[in-house]
């Protein structure tokens, strides 16, 4: 599709609902539509994310930096995030929110992979259903904020934890960019 390389990420890393994927270190080939533009970009990012979290075990993906900050905790913080913009800020409804990058014994990586993902889905989701970038939020707090901004404020919030989770993972293994270490 239209160039794009899908050999190099494997097929469970690939976006939620996009189709356009990780290739190598190119970003994505979206421009045809604010919502989709944005919500490639924001997929990017995310995948990166995943991509970092990927293939540690549980002592790396646990494994604090000074500020107490691990791989698995970036996952586990950017999955409330997604909920807390598009569920809560977005749409409105009344949930409780826990911003903690603390992992639990209970939580395991492959699970705050797989919750981030779903959490992922279902912001995709609101997105495709909304349709329309100058949709207003109307959840508290503060003022009702665009889709476009929503969007634009998780791409920067998930692409600076991708940066943290590059750093993170490079002291683990050495692995840099946003492939899968061979």
């Amino acid at each position: 599709m239209d160039g794009l390389r899908r050999s190099g990420v494997p097929a469970n890393l690939r976006a939620v609902t996009d189709p356009i994927v990780l290739d190598g270190l190119r970003p994505v080939d979206a421009d045809d539509g604010d919502l989709r533009t944005l919500t490639a970009f924001l997929n990017w990012m995310r995948e990166s994310v995943i991509v970092k979290a990927t293939g540690v075990t549980e002592e790396q993906g646990r494994a604090p930096v000074a500020s107490g900050t691990s791989l698995f905790g970036l996952v586990k913080h950017l999955a409330v995030a997604e909920s807390y913009w598009f569920d809560v800020v977005f749409q409105g409804v009344d949930a409780p929110i826990d911003f903690t990058m603390q992992v639990s014994a209970e939580e395991t990586g492959p699970a705050l992979i797989a919750r981030y993902r779903e959490a992922i889905g279902h912001s995709n989701a609101i997105i495709a259903a909304c349709g329309d970038a100058e949709a207003r939020s109307v959840g508290p707090p503060g003022p009702a904020r665009s889709l476009r901004w929503i969007i634009t404020h998780m791409i920067q919030e998930t692409a600076r934890h991708a940066g943290h989770a590059d750093i993170l993972r490079e002291n683990l293994d050495g692995s840099v960019g946003h492939r899968l270490p061979s």
